[in-house]
């Protein structure tokens, strides 16, 4: 572990607006353009439903997360909470399933800024995108705040049109807002793991937790605004869009927004939606760039990455070496591969991941109340987990047994080279 104030520590920077913005540009990207069709497919009608059990288990993991930040306000977020509270191997574990699994979302997320901007030749935009989010994340945290905010108001400002064109229009009717679950429970369930999937970017906050300026009051304060934000966010789209189309429509939709502002009767807002989403796509991207690179540079600290990782630069005090390979990566898979339909893993590897933060908030106190909450949350992500699609469940725990196997390894390797 770095020490406070040693050379390879990071620079503390942001202060609450600057991380309640990262967390909504990590929020609300791409994922609400295309995630409530696939939600209202498993759910039917029960749709804000499955959007309020996700809420639920969000904040209980944001709880989580915000009191465990304040203790440990280094890189890495439930990487460094595992390793303190749990022991290294459910560190490991968290981080392992966070960076694998966030890799291949940078990838798709990259895919998608691409599919938006110039369809033709998605993979040479999405190459370009990663080289361009890398280089402003080079450059300072703070860079990367400032484009986070500019990218998180032109977003806002789309799905507010969305919301009051949907709303305004004659086709809207408060009868397919039934929130009755025709989709059953294991629907409303299978539609909260995907849209949960929304809500994991306050974890981003965390991970930046050695960049944040006083972490023991900053984090909690901006971890519950960005998450409130979002929430309301999302259920004003929602309501709009199941006002239009209701549940069958949009889960039939290929584009939920784009569907909705036209069956209201705007097409000619059907461009500016697309640029939205390609902007929100865009602030995904930066900001799981920004994550995964400080998780990989804490366990480069702790050597389960090579150990050359770890280094931060002297002058825009980020981790160099941690952000231009994990860009490297990102652009090679975004270059060769289309990895859009092929990262359902994700969801599950992040809901992991906010397991072991609930575990290790659960070692915080004894006491029965505020153990309350941790214990919701695990148990919420548990459920959540293997209430998705059956090949991610599948693929997300052949990933986590990859990670297992490869720190069993490493441990043999060193205990035979002590002996």
């Amino acid at each position: 572990m770095t020490q406070p104030g040693s050379a390879s520590e990071l620079r503390r920077t942001l202060g609450v607006g600057d991380a309640v913005v990262i967390g909504l540009g990590s929020m609300i990207g791409a994922g609400i353009f295309a995630a409530l069709g696939p939600a209202a497919r498993a759910a039917g009608s029960g749709l804000l439903l499955g959007l309020a059990v996700a809420a639920v288990v969000a904040y209980c993991n944001a709880t989580s997360s915000a009191r465990l930040a304040a203790l440990y306000p280094a890189s890495g977020g439930t990487y460094v909470y595992g390793r303190e509270r749990l022991g290294p191997f459910w560190g490991y574990l968290a981080g392992w399933s966070f960076v694998v699994g966030k890799t291949a979302s940078c990838a798709a997320m990259a895919l998608t800024v691409g599919a938006y901007v110039w369809p033709g030749q998605a993979h040479a935009v999405a190459v370009a995108a990663v080289v361009a989010l890398t280089a402003v994340n080079y450059g300072g945290v703070q860079k990367s705040a400032w484009l986070t905010r500019a990218i998180v108001a032109v977003v806002l400002a789309v799905l507010a049109s969305v919301v009051v064109v949907c709303l305004g229009s004659g086709a809207s009717d408060a009868g397919r807002l039934d929130v009755g679950a025709s989709g059953g429970v294991g629907g409303v369930l299978e539609a909260a793991g995907l849209l949960f999937f929304a809500f994991a970017g306050y974890a981003r906050i965390a991970t930046l937790g050695e960049e944040v300026r006083d972490p023991a009051r900053t984090i909690p304060r901006a971890i519950p605004l960005a998450l409130g934000i979002a929430l309301a966010v999302y259920v004003c789209v929602a309501v709009s869009v199941l006002s239009v189309l209701g549940a069958d429509g949009l889960g039939h939709a290929g584009a939920p927004l784009v569907d909705a502002v036209r069956a209201a009767g705007v097409p000619g807002l059907v461009p500016v939606v697309r640029v939205g989403a390609a902007v929100a796509a865009l602030g995904s991207l930066l900001a799981l760039i920004l994550g995964v690179s400080r998780t990989t540079l804490a366990m480069a600290r702790d050597r389960h990455l090579p150990g050359a990782l770890s280094a931060v630069h002297p002058r825009f005090q980020v981790p160099h070496r941690a952000e231009l390979a994990v860009g490297t990566v990102v652009a090679l898979l975004a270059a060769r591969v289309d990895v859009r339909g092929a990262i359902g893993f994700s969801s599950f590897g992040v809901l992991a991941y906010y397991a072991v933060a609930n575990a290790s908030a659960w070692t915080l106190s004894s006491a029965p109340t505020a153990r309350a909450l941790p214990a919701l949350g695990l148990v919420g992500c548990a459920v959540l987990a293997f209430s998705l699609p059956g090949v991610s469940v599948v693929v997300g725990v052949g990933v986590l047994a990859v990670g297992v196997v490869a720190y069993g390894l490493r441990r043999w390797v060193a205990g035979r080279r002590r002996a």
